[in-house]
């Protein structure tokens, strides 16, 4: 150990700011009984008081180191600054949790969304999926439309005028056709409707009927008969072989046609998925005046499209 010179004492003495004096403490203590009892006794009041000596307590040198750190940082501003430093330190920690916290329930509950939304999308996926799966089995069920046969009950042709009233002849025709329908589907009914069944002669139009709708079960089949008449249907001379056997009506023949279209509509789980059916039918009959009342045969005169 080197010995301090005065110049590194009086350094070191003035970078340590100066302290401010210690007070003196002062305990009082009561006296004992047996001093008391010595002083009741004839103990001589000349004689000099005991004096006792007590050192100071652990816990007043704590508070004055305490009391001694405390000023020290008062006077030091860079230990002040310091201690602000970490209190705001914390202070924005704490924001940082705070806002971590907040972030965490906001990205939770996007996340929530994002799959919400996922099993939406993937029910309308599947869903469509299944949709499209039963459509294409239903399209193999088409229905089969077999055209039995035509009646011609009566027909009458005579001379008359049109609405306009110029002279024409007239035509008044009666008759019944009969179809059998069949739904082969195993596991839907269909709703079935028609267009108007008409008989022509070349695009002269003499007859018409409408088929009354219907529905049929899965698997079942019926019988369905249809009247197509007309009255007075002004001809203008357009079939010239009534015009030739004006007498003689139950020798004449006369070709026809018969066309009309089936439409059977399919509603599968309700009417979310629906798959339809068109059948255009076109059969050649021919109408004769000495059959008449007759069933003419149509299973081999019709064709299906």
């Amino acid at each position: 150990m080197h010995a301090k010179t005065d110049s590194e004492g009086t350094s070191i003495d003035a970078s340590w700011p100066p302290r401010s004096p210690r007070r003196p403490v002062y305990y009082v203590q009561s006296p004992s009984n047996h001093d008391v009892e010595k002083m009741s006794y004839g103990s001589s009041p000349t004689a000099s008081p005991t004096h006792h000596y007590y050192h100071c307590s652990p816990i007043h040198h704590s508070r004055e180191s305490s009391t001694s750190r405390f000023s020290a940082s008062l006077k030091n501003p860079r230990s002040l600054s310091a201690w602000k430093h970490v209190q705001l330190g914390r202070g924005d920690a704490d924001d940082d949790d705070d806002d971590d916290e907040m972030d965490g329930r906001d990205g939770s509950k996007a996340n929530k969304i994002r799959l919400y939304l996922c099993l939406v999308f993937l029910f309308f996926v599947l869903f469509t999926v299944f949709s499209l799966i039963l459509w294409g089995a239903s399209r193999s069920y088409k229905p089969k439309i077999l055209v039995k046969h035509i009646v011609f009950e009566n027909f009458h042709y005579q001379a008359g005028n049109d609405q306009s009233g110029l002279p024409t002849d007239m035509f008044s025709l009666n008759s019944t056709v009969k179809i059998s329908y069949r739904n082969p589907a195993t596991f839907f009914a269909v709703h079935v409707t028609s267009t108007p069944w008409e008989l022509h002669y070349f695009q002269l139009k003499i007859a018409s009927g409408q088929m009354k709708k219907f529905t049929q079960s899965r698997k079942s089949q019926r019988k369905v008969v249809t009247i197509v008449k007309g009255s007075q249907v002004p001809l203008y001379g357009g079939i010239p072989v009534l015009v030739a056997s004006r007498e003689h009506l139950n020798t004449i023949v006369v070709p026809l046609n018969l066309t009309f279209v089936m439409r059977s509509r399919a509603y599968i789980l309700g009417r979310l998925v629906k798959t339809k059916f068109y059948g255009r039918i076109r059969c050649s009959v021919t109408m004769r005046g000495n059959k008449l009342g007759k069933a003419l045969n149509l299973t081999d005169s019709c064709i299906y499209q």
